[in-house]
This record gives structure tokens, C-alpha cells and sequence, in this order.
């Protein structure tokens, strides 16, 4: 859980993540277009999200497609309603 917050507590990362939702699967070139930061920087915060299990990567091809993992997204959102109770 401390790998998901971390994940999210960087405005870069909830970027990419609402990139991922809105586009569905990119791979970091695409999502390196969206940003004025160099690709090493993407890659590490791509790392990081897929560490914590927020996006999932797959290999296609030469190239490897991002994709938002939703469950575990799901998974906090419950843990978080059932704090407020």
C-alpha cells in the first residue's frame, strides 16, 4: 500500500495514470510526447506506477504498451470508503 501512495503523491505519475485511462494502452514514447521531460524521467516514473501495480506492461514487439491496471485502483478506492466509516 505504501508503493501506491507513493506512486500517487507525484503530479506527474496522476498524469500519466489519467493519460492511461483516457487513451487506454501507450507505450512510453507516446506517453513521453505528452510531456516536457525527457524519456529517462518517464521511464522512471513508468517504473514506479508499474512497481506499485498501478499500470501493468506488455511487450509488443519492439515495443512495450502501458496499460492502467485497474483493479488494484478499485482495491484502494474500497479500503478508502471503508476508512470514513
Amino acid at each position: 500500500m505504501d508503493d501506491i501512495f507513493k506512486a500517487l503523491n507525484d503530479e506527474t505519475r496522476r498524469q500519466i495514470l489519467t493519460l492511461l485511462s483516457e487513451k487506454g494502452s501507450l507505450t512510453a514514447s507516446e506517453i513521453h510526447e505528452e510531456f516536457e521531460m525527457s524519456k529517462p524521467s518517464i521511464s522512471n516514473h513508468l517504473n514506479i506506477l508499474r512497481n506499485a501495480g498501478l499500470v501493468t506492461s506488455e511487450k509488443k514487439g519492439q515495443y512495450i504498451h502501458y496499460t492502467l491496471h485497474t483493479t488494484v485502483l478499485q482495491d484502494l478506492l474500497v479500503w478508502m470508503i471503508k476508512l470514513n466509516k
